[in-house]
Parts: structure tokens; C-alpha cells; sequence
């Protein structure tokens, strides 16, 4: 009888051993697994406050540059436009012609600042990234690239039209026109390809060009803001490769979710 207890006692004491090692490996398995998740929405969070953030800084950014746009026309404009007929109407007077020449020489310099005061007013005030498609921008800048005349730019796209918030259209052109003027400036190439791929649920962005390329180790290969052009692809949830050898050129691969 004695030793009938016995085992049962250390049945039950084997059983109780399972089970608290048991409820420890589960509760371990859960902690673990809301850590992780906790750690996952933490990410998402910081994610989401950075895209937040980037958004507000577009916005803000914008607005500061077209109340600058607006100030530089209504007020710096009209006041050099006021200075211009002035130095006109000295010089249509005549009453020093002694002076003339000095005279049209200032109109002329007040006429040249007004006129890239007006451009720079306008580019300010510039909404082109609102008020066109992904496609068109790309295209502008190969277009700009092309009357360089110093290499040629080509652009192709999967299809026309393609919906994109400002803050992505912002990013991807700020993106594609860093990797044109880096190619320009440091590749020797002559071709620049700029290719726009849509999926179901993805754009992709290839660019590539012909150039003398470089090592991706080297100081070289960090001169073009590849940190840049990442920490801009994460801030819409993207990702960034990129590829280089000496003698067969550059290649950039941005993936954003859609």
C-alpha cells in the first residue's frame, strides 16, 4: 500500500513538473510573441509618424516657398519695376547727358534682376508636382536632361496613368533627378534610362545608366546620397537597391508598395 502512494505521489508530482514546465514554455512562447509584436507595432508606429512628419514638412515647405514666390512678385517686383521707370524717365528727360550711358546701364541691370526675380518668383510658386502625373514629371526631367545636350535621357513608362499622392510623386522625382545629375556629373555616359513599372500591389523604378560606374565599397560609391535615397524610399514604405561595376555603369531599383 505504502509503495502504491509512492507512485502515485510521484505520478502526480511528475505531472504537476510537466504541466509548470508546460505553463513556463507557453508563457515564454507568448511573451515572446507579443514582444515581437509589440516591437512590430512600435515600427509601424514610427513609420506612420515619419510619413506624418514627411507630409507636414512637404506642406509646410510648400507654403513657405509660394508665400516667399508671392512676396518676391507682389513686393520686391513691383518695387524694382517702380526703380526701372524711374531710370526711364531720367534717361527720357535728358537732363544730364553726361550721365546716359550710367543711366541705361542701370536700367538694363534692374530689367535683368527683374527677370530672374519673375523666374524664380514663378518656380517658387510652382505647382507642377500637384498638378501633374508621375509620368509627366519623370518625362520633364529627361526632358530637361535632353536640351543639356550632354547625354540623352530616355523614359518609358508601363502605362499612363498612375495615382500617386504628392509625397510619393515628390520623393520619386527628388529621387530621379539626383540619379541624373550624379550620372551626368560622375558617370561620362551617354545614355540615362528612367523606366516606371507598375503591379498589382507595387511601382517599381529602374534607373540605369552606361557610365564608367564604380566600386559600391568606396567613398565614390557614397557620393551619389545612396543614405539619402534610402532614408527618402523608406519614408513611403519603400525599398532601394543599388548595383555598380567599374566599366558597366550604375543601376538603381526602388520598389513602393501601391
Amino acid at each position: 500500500m505504502d509503495k502504491y502512494k509512492i507512485q502515485i505521489f510521484i505520478t502526480l508530482t511528475l505531472v504537476v513538473v510537466l504541466a509548470l514546465i508546460t505553463g513556463i514554455i507557453i508563457y515564454i512562447f507568448q511573451y515572446r510573441k507579443r514582444r515581437l509584436l509589440n516591437i512590430k507595432e512600435q515600427q509601424e508606429m514610427k513609420r506612420e509618424h515619419q510619413q506624418e512628419l514627411l507630409s507636414t514638412q512637404l506642406e509646410m515647405q510648400t507654403q513657405t516657398m509660394q508665400h516667399i514666390g508671392r512676396e518676391i512678385h507682389d513686393n520686391v517686383g513691383q518695387k524694382l519695376t517702380l526703380a526701372s521707370l524711374y531710370t526711364q524717365q531720367l534717361a527720357y528727360e535728358n537732363k544730364a547727358p553726361q550721365i546716359n550711358d550710367k543711366i541705361e546701364s542701370i536700367s538694363h541691370i534692374i530689367n535683368e534682376s527683374l527677370a530672374e526675380l519673375r523666374q524664380l518668383s514663378k518656380s517658387l510658386t510652382d505647382d507642377s508636382i500637384d498638378n501633374n502625373s508621375i509620368t509627366e514629371l519623370l518625362q520633364q526631367e529627361c526632358d530637361k536632361i535632353n536640351n543639356l545636350k550632354k547625354c540623352n535621357a530616355h523614359f518609358t513608362c508601363s502605362r499612363d496613368n498612375i495615382a500617386l499622392p504628392y509625397q510619393t510623386k515628390s520623393i520619386l522625382v527628388r529621387i530621379v533627378q539626383e540619379f541624373l545629375q550624379n550620372s551626368i556629373k560622375h558617370a561620362d555616359c551617354r545614355n540615362i534610362y528612367v523606366v516606371l513599372k507598375t503591379g498589382d500591389t507595387t511601382l517599381e523604378l529602374d534607373l540605369n545608366d552606361d557610365g564608367k560606374g564604380f566600386e559600391t565599397t568606396s567613398t565614390e560609391g557614397k557620393g551619389i546620397g545612396l543614405a539619402n535615397i534610402k532614408k527618402r524610399t523608406a519614408l513611403i514604405g519603400g525599398s532601394c537597391r543599388l548595383e555598380s561595376e567599374i566599366g558597366k555603369g550604375t543601376a538603381l531599383n526602388i520598389i513602393i508598395p501601391l
